[in-house]
């Protein structure tokens, strides 16, 4: 599967410009790409002005994904502000080029901003698939919380709940260390792909994001690192049959304990 990443600067509370931007950028991928992966709340950045800047579910910026997505004839998956039922979601688009598509609320708000007392957290994760490829994407902050992201392991029939892990981020500079580190965790530890998708520039707020946006293997070794604080577009080949041969030749999902979630 191929996937690419678009590490790049978001114009503050500006979807407009923010659009225009990402539809450059993307029309400028030439090769074939499976999967388009974007930083969260792309159209705005990460604005605590809901009222401002959220959008009506399924309106102008889904329309662009769902557009963009049958062009590049691939799925892209980014995060926006939405409003439904007078209440707010950072929520997470998945469009595909047959014009299917999913979403998932952002589960852990981060208080630090006064996300929680803006937005609704979500409740459900969505798992989807993309060449064979069973993905999980969250977004930025639900990368601190390991039990949410656990990939489960059927033993029965020895399949994992997925393969790739995407996170969408907003993840200023002062914290870029943790943001690296905890990409490699999940790797390790669900036995997975991760990608990791973050912003690179300063925000409405004056905090800077790194970007330092990377690609990384089950085994926990990058495989693609972008540099920080360059805008960026790169498209990373996954290769399932070495996901598989690693699974088989470390099969540590037999030992995984089994848990349910509340």
């Amino acid at each position: 599967m191929r996937a690419t990443i678009i590490q790049t600067t978001l114009f503050w509370e500006d979807i407009n410009k923010n659009l225009d931007h990402f539809s450059r950028l993307i029309d400028a991928i030439k090769e074939e790409t499976d999967l388009i992966v974007l930083p969260e709340m792309f159209s705005t950045g990460f604005s605590m002005l809901p009222s401002k800047v959220a959008e009506k579910h399924q309106s102008k910026t889904f329309d662009w994904l769902q557009k963009k997505s049958k062009e590049k004839n691939c799925a892209i998956v980014g995060s926006v502000a939405v409003e439904e039922t007078n209440k707010f979601y950072n929520r997470l688009h998945w469009v595909e080029p047959n014009g299917d598509f999913d979403f998932y609320d952002k589960r852990h708000l981060f208080r630090l901003a006064g996300e929680d007392k803006l937005y609704q957290p979500g409740s459900k994760k969505i798992v989807k698939t993309v060449q064979g490829f069973r993905i999980l994407p969250l977004v930025c902050y639900d990368l601190r919380f390991p039990v949410w992201s656990r990939n489960k392991f059927n033993k029965e029939n020895n399949t994992w709940q997925y393969d790739l892990l995407i996170y969408i981020a907003n993840w200023p500079t002062v914290r870029s260390y943790p943001w690296k580190q905890l990409l490699i965790a999940r790797a390790i530890e669900n036995q997975c792909y991760v990608i990791g998708v973050n912003r690179i520039g300063a925000d409405g707020n004056g905090y800077e994001h790194s970007g330092d946006s990377a690609v990384i293997n089950p085994r926990g070794e990058i495989i693609s690192a972008l540099n920080t604080n360059e805008e960026k577009i790169e498209t990373v080949l996954l290769d399932k049959n070495y996901l598989v041969d690693f699974r088989k030749v470390f099969p540590v999902g037999l030992d995984a304990d089994e848990f349910d979630l509340k």
